[in-house]
């Protein structure tokens, strides 16, 4: 049964360019349907609560904006954890990523900090202009675990988020034990999850 007696709370960041799916991301997760057309401009938070590897957790999610650039170190500075978004099918939305990755790291003026790589619509293989391979490479450079989903068909969208609430918890236990090894600072990246959550084709979430 899950512990009920502690309700953790989470501050869960989406982040991403233009045109990488946030929104879409972030709504099939919340309300668990598909936003085809949504406002570019809109930043909103929601809140759910999940149990995760029998915990129950309370997610509170902002779904950001990147064009609002001086809104961005305010939700760096109160993230827990940030799901970096881009699109399979913009090689534009993938180079963001390393830009939105280093500013991260400059708020919380650290040298790691608990993020995933989110390569959305990969039910757009037809599309696709960023191959598995490169955001794995990235991903590798971040020492971070890497996931490749789809709103639309809602493949792998609850692991995404999931994930980035284990890796929360995995960087909140090393902090208050030290045992994180700073020559190694992605040395939780040995999990390996292949398959598929709800149906439609298989990503592989690393």
């Amino acid at each position: 049964m899950p512990n009920a007696q502690f309700l953790r709370e989470y501050k869960l960041v989406v982040v991403g360019g233009g045109g990488a799916g946030k929104n879409a991301l972030t709504i099939q997760f919340i309300q668990e349907y598909f936003v085809d057309e949504y406002d570019p401009t809109i930043e909103d938070s929601y809140r759910k609560q999940c149990v995760i590897d029998d915990e129950v957790a309370l997610l509170d999610v902002l779904d950001t904006n990147g064009e609002y650039f001086a809104m961005q170190e305010q939700y760096m500075r109160t993230g827990d954890g940030f799901l970096l978004v881009y699109s399979i099918t913009s090689r534009n939305s993938f180079d963001e990523i390393s830009t939105f990755h280093q500013q991260i790291l400059r708020v919380k003026d650290k040298d790691y900090f608990p993020v995933i790589v989110v390569a959305n619509n990969c039910h757009l293989e037809m599309e696709r202009q960023v191959s598995e391979q490169e955001g794995r490479e990235l991903a590798k450079q971040f020492n971070c675990k890497f996931i490749e989903t789809s709103a639309k068909q809602r493949i792998n969208v609850n692991e995404a988020f999931y994930n980035l609430v284990r890796e929360i918890r995995k960087y909140n236990k090393e902090q208050q034990y030290g045992s994180r090894n700073p020559a190694n600072p992605g040395s939780g990246n040995e999990y390996i999850h292949e398959g598929i959550e709800e149906g439609g084709r298989c990503c592989v979430v690393m």
